[in-house]
């Protein structure tokens, strides 16, 4: 939904999304997938045309005309709202980046401060790890304040990035007119529907993706610069120079395929999960129809962010990896020949969901921590 921005969970990001756009930049995943059936819902009208006076012809509704426009607005206040969107996504991008700084410190394996002895529902003694807020209280003791805001510039920038690739990319591209799936249709013809738009919503978030992933990286070697106190990268023209000088333009997009993946599946798993539960299950007779079918989609949107959490670790572990820095090298890290090494590595490990839970961590049994 990890430290990649796409970096708030992905169900939270489709919630930043239904307000401002498109997030992920902080974007993401969820602002994609909640676009799928969210287009050119109009009301139906109240009453039938009297046969001597035919009905005008229709016109567009306002959402349709916002979603040509890429706004929530007409074409003309269009830069108006993108930098609304931007600002927003500033905003949250700011409040977040803590926790996300916290996940990413532990996604390396770096764990500062030993476990404490706690009981489980059963009453058996159990080892957990510090939470996120022992963990944040950490940071502040060794950087002030100000360190738990490390590596934001470089995310704010590539989630501002993301932005505007997909406003411009609506422009160029504009999205074709949507009808709403129900449960009327026949199965090929509602599928039909779905499968356009999603496919849509996968060209905007892998192109936005691509572009900020550059960016991405530098956040990420920015924010693990704390395991080994290094100051290498300090700024974002000076990261781009060491990282071009010493890995060349493939530097840049180390980690990328892994995140372009889960994606991937998160758009399709996400969508296609919620149309066939909303076209097929949920009746549109219903009262309550509309109300069940956004809660759907919320948590369809948690449950594949749960699954597709390894493709976001394996790609932040990826641009960390044997770039000169402590987090990833030795013991912290092995030097992964690719991304698909990592993977394999980190399931052998059982590690495969490390860093996906903040608060309640309990040490796993192949850890070093032993319980006396």
């Amino acid at each position: 939904m990890g430290a990649s921005d796409p970096e708030v969970a992905p169900w939270a990001r489709r919630g930043v999304a239904g307000m401002a756009g498109a997030g992920a930049g902080a974007g993401a995943r969820g602002g994609a997938a909640a676009g799928v059936e969210a287009r050119a819902r109009d009301p139906p009208p109240a009453h039938r045309a009297h046969p001597r006076h035919p009905r005008p012809a229709a016109q567009p509704s306002a959402r349709r005309m916002d979603s040509a426009s890429g706004g929530l607005g007409s074409g003309d206040n269009t830069p108006t709202t993108e930098a609304l969107f931007v600002a927003l996504g500033a905003g949250v991008t700011a409040l977040s980046h803590p926790l996300l700084y916290v996940k990413l410190l532990i996604q390396v394996g770096h764990e500062p401060m030993p476990p404490t002895i706690g009981t489980n529902v059963l009453g058996r003694k159990v080892l957990y790890l510090p939470s996120f807020f022992t963990y944040a209280k950490y940071i502040v003791q060794v950087d002030g304040k100000i360190g738990l805001f490390r590596g934001l510039s470089p995310r704010l920038m590539s989630n501002a990035l993301s932005t505007v690739t997909r406003g411009s990319m609506k422009k160029v591209f504009p999205p074709d007119e949507m009808e709403q799936v129900s449960n009327k249709d026949d199965m090929k013809t509602s599928l039909k529907k779905v499968v356009k738009e999603t496919s849509y919503e996968m060209m905007m978030q892998c192109v936005s993706r691509m572009l900020a992933h550059p960016l991405h990286v530098i956040s990420m070697r920015c924010m693990v610069q704390f395991v080994g106190r290094e100051a290498k990268y300090s700024g974002v023209l000076s990261s781009i120079g060491k990282i071009f000088k010493e890995e060349g333009l493939l530097g840049f997009f180390v980690g990328l395929i892994p995140h372009l993946l889960g994606d991937v599946v998160f758009l399709w798993g996400c969508n296609l999960l919620a149309h066939f539960i909303n076209a097929y299950l949920v009746d549109d007779s219903f009262s309550q129809a509309l109300a069940i079918r956004s809660y759907t989609k919320f948590v369809m949107g948690i449950a594949v962010s749960m699954l597709t959490y390894p493709f976001l670790l394996v790609g932040d572990l990826m641009a960390v990896n044997n770039c000169g820095l402590q987090a990833g090298m030795p013991p912290y890290s092995p030097v992964f020949k690719s991304w698909i090494h990592c993977w394999k590595y980190l399931s052998m490990q059982g590690q495969l969901f490390r860093g996906s839970s903040l608060l309640f961590r309990r040490v796993s049994s192949g850890s070093c921590f032993a319980l006396e």
